[in-house]
């Protein structure tokens, strides 16, 4: 007990400083990753029902029954390219004709965490994940125009949103056939906005709209898991993670709805394993996030709305969005286990929000991924992962604020992951 006390405290205090490292997180469906964890990376998202390594649980908590002893770190390094392109519409424009690219295009994020198994039924875990991709940087000014020369812009134009969760796992086998998993989870966020002074006159608090620097939110919530194995070939899962409750930017309580909240919304997801032969595994998974709950997401961008930081205030017109997931999962050998998947989501957000859209331009809907796991010696493991989010545009204009101009917002992502755990 002295052992397993010693090796959870360890796990814990690897995950606080991964937790502090953690920056805008992963290939993206809207603002949350598409998976967690190299195995269910490698699988576009997949691996509600299945896991491997120390951060599978963030998945499903159930999980973690079934990956018994490890501990490990991932490193990803996720490359998004966003840019806009705006129309001329032959009078004075109110956005700058042409295309803009954001700058900075790669990103260095850590994650991990530790499982420990406590008697033949039961584990206790921390898993440390992110979520991320709202994350831009124009170079100059896109919204100066807006101001009419009475309100000075600076550049450049931007938004820096990131979020890390750490998760303490319980899973509980109750019989050969059912797990069930619990997590409480504690989540911390930051965000940064600058240039978007001309969006002052539209605020209840003008002095917290932009430049004001990084605002830090607290806050959390759970997650909920099971797996039931009604056959050898069969494996079916479920997994519900709640909204986290967060404090508000107060930072930027002039920017976003209800004074600067900004909770993460929750999202539930469903699957099932099909192991037509004990070698592979094929996974079908759908997972739906809950956008339309939280008023700063999704509350309109498009007139008529609140002024900022009111109840109504404008946000970005997201939707609730269901993500579609398959997954292949060979053990080509003692050593060597292969995987791929792909995943499609739904359009979250109509044509017409495209206005406050480019600060965050979440347009990807489909990943290609692919990844491996090799067993190094009896105790060691290294993992790895690409995912690739295809091109996607999404175009359109704001009525009654872009004056007939036209926005067309474009986005490809490209990730790699390398993990490593121990097993014991």
């Amino acid at each position: 007990m002295t052992r397993f006390i010693g090796r959870l405290a360890m796990a814990a205090a690897v995950a606080g400083g991964v937790a502090c490292a953690a920056g805008p997180a992963a290939a993206t469906n809207g603002s949350f990753a598409h998976g967690y964890g190299t195995s269910a990376k490698a699988m576009a998202g997949a691996g509600v029902t299945m896991g491997d390594g120390p951060i599978a649980s963030a998945q499903n908590p159930a999980i973690g029954h079934k990956v018994g002893n490890v501990a490990g770190l991932c490193l990803t390094l996720f490359m998004p390219y966003r840019e806009v392109e705006f129309s001329d519409n032959g009078m004075m424009s109110p956005l700058p004709v042409g295309t803009v690219e954001s700058r900075r295009n790669l990103f260095p994020i850590l994650c991990g965490g530790a499982n420990v198994a406590v008697d033949e039924d039961t584990t206790l875990g921390v898993a440390v994940f992110g979520n991320g991709g709202m994350n831009t940087d124009y170079g100059t000014n896109l919204y100066n125009a807006f101001g009419q020369g009475m309100i000075a812009a600076t550049a450049p134009t931007g938004v820096d949103m990131a979020q890390a969760f750490v998760a303490f796992n319980v899973a509980h086998r109750l019989n050969d056939r059912f797990t069930v998993g619990v997590a409480p989870t504690f989540a911390v966020q930051r965000f940064k906005a600058y240039g978007l002074e001309p969006f002052t006159a539209l605020s209840l608090s003008p002095g917290d709209v932009t430049d004001n620097g990084y605002s830090w939110s607290y806050g959390g919530g759970f997650k909920l898991g099971a797996l039931w194995d009604p056959a050898d070939w069969l494996t079916v899962g479920l997994s519900y993670q709640s909204r986290m409750w967060m404090t508000t930017f107060d930072g930027y309580r002039g920017l976003f709805a209800e004074g600067g909240d900004f909770d993460i919304p929750a999202w539930f997801s469903a699957g099932v394993a099909v192991r037509p032969v004990p070698e592979l595994a094929v996974l079908l998974e759908w997972k739906r996030i809950f956008y339309g709950s939280v008023k700063s997401i999704a509350n309109s961008g498009a007139p008529p709305f609140g002024p900022l930081g009111a109840s109504d205030g404008a946000g970005f017109g997201w939707d609730d969005m269901d993500v579609f997931m398959v997954g292949l999962q060979w053990r080509a050998g003692d050593d060597l286990v292969l995987r791929a998947g792909a995943s499609r989501s739904t359009v979250f957000a109509a044509g017409d929000q495209v206005l406050l859209n480019v600060l965050a331009p979440a347009t990807v809907r489909t990943h290609l991924s692919a990844g491996f796991g090799y067993r190094l010696t009896p105790h060691w493991t290294v993992s790895g992962s690409y995912t690739y989010a295809l091109p996607e545009e999404r175009s359109g204009t704001t009525p009654g604020l872009m004056m007939g101009q036209s926005a067309t917002l474009r986005m490809e992502q490209h990730e790699l992951v390398l993990g490593l755990s121990y097993h014991w």
